[in-house]
């Protein structure tokens, strides 16, 4: 009997917990204010601090574990979850609830954060011409900085510096962008290679945030011109932009103004790739207009990235990508991954 009732007041904080959630999307100036930047930025401070000087990603290992203990209780409890024992969903269900409200707590709640077009106070629609004045003005940026760093104007702009060296001077930039609204000091950093690299590839993914640890991984294996920007959008989501549109704004912001060409040439080409999809879609005269300005070595670099991925294409990426699309509906992205078009309309408004 008290089994049956532990098991109905886990299942009740459940249900109680998912509701609350949910109604916290009708709320987003409150937990802008008394979350996303009031108490979260104490929570992300600490957790930096307190793991950052680690060298290895102890997010990683605790996904380890945590993916033998499951395998374990399934195999112990396998005879007691045919028969539906009570003493096993009590243990998941307590479980669940504590993994839950951890997440949350430590990060979770920026998903219902007032959207970034609200802080800045930018419009969310845009006319073609609008989009065809920002796609020339990043073409134009793009092409200058290419020839920059690459006087053949046919080879993509090669990357030498190794990741962990990128990690060490990309922060500051969050402190020079434009708008003051999103200016902030990092302070101490905690962005690692992920230990899950090999696997984190055939799932598709660059790059991911540990909430519990708020550790940021990046995929090890990229080392061309989507890392700096990457690493600026996996830092961005510690800073408490969760949603992947906004996070990847506020990369390209950064990775502009910063003081290193590469990082600017990376977020100049990762949101011309962005504004580039987006006229196509809608002009496509006007698309191989702008294509055929482009120095080659732009589309070069744009090259290797999709030759990158090709490699670890299959079933397992689509399952993965497929999951997050989910999950991003599940925290407040109606659109799922097609949000990551928003931040055409926030570039398109910037300028």
């Amino acid at each position: 009997m008290a089994q049956k009732k532990s098991l109905i007041i886990a299942a009740a904080v459940l249900v109680a917990q998912l509701l609350l959630y949910y109604s916290l999307r009708s709320f987003p100036a409150f937990i802008e204010r008394w979350y996303s930047t009031g108490i979260y930025p104490f929570i992300a401070k600490t957790m930096r601090y307190a793991l950052g000087w680690i060298p290895f990603s102890i997010g990683d290992v605790g996904y380890a574990v945590c993916i033998i203990l499951v395998l374990r209780w399934l195999w112990i409890s396998k005879k007691g979850l045919i028969t539906l024992s009570r003493k096993r969903y009590l243990q998941f269900l307590t479980t669940l609830n504590v993994v839950i409200a951890l997440f949350q707590v430590l990060w979770g709640f920026n998903y219902y954060r007032q959207p970034l077009h609200v802080t800045l106070n930018k419009s969310q629609t845009y006319t073609l011409d609008q989009l065809k004045r920002t796609v020339n003005e990043y073409v134009a940026v793009s092409n200058q900085l290419h020839a920059s760093l690459q006087p053949i104007d046919s080879l993509p702009v090669t990357f030498t510096r190794s990741q962990a060296e990128l990690f060490e001077i990309a922060a500051p930039a969050f402190e020079k962008v434009p708008q003051q609204e999103l200016r902030i000091s990092m302070g101490p950093t905690s962005i690692k290679e992920s230990l899950l690299t090999l696997p984190l590839s055939y799932m598709g993914y660059g790059g991911y945030l540990n909430p519990i640890s708020g550790e940021a991984q990046t995929n090890g294996y990229i080392n061309f011109y989507k890392a700096p920007v990457l690493i600026l959008h996996e830092m961005a989501h510690q800073l408490g932009y969760a949603k992947e549109n906004e996070a990847n704004f506020i990369a390209i912001n950064a990775g502009k103004v910063h003081s290193d060409p590469y990082f600017q040439y990376s977020a100049n080409v990762f949101a011309l790739n962005y504004l580039l999809g987006e006229l196509a879609a809608n002009d496509m005269e006007a698309f191989e207009v702008a294509k055929a300005s482009m120095r080659p070595g732009i589309l070069a670099n744009y090259r290797e990235l999709r030759t990158f991925w090709q490699q670890y294409e299959g079933v397992i990426e689509d399952v993965s990508q497929a999951t997050y699309n989910q999950y991003l509906k599940a925290n407040n992205q109606p659109g799922g991954m097609q949000t990551y078009s928003y931040v055409v309309a926030l570039l398109v408004a910037s300028e």
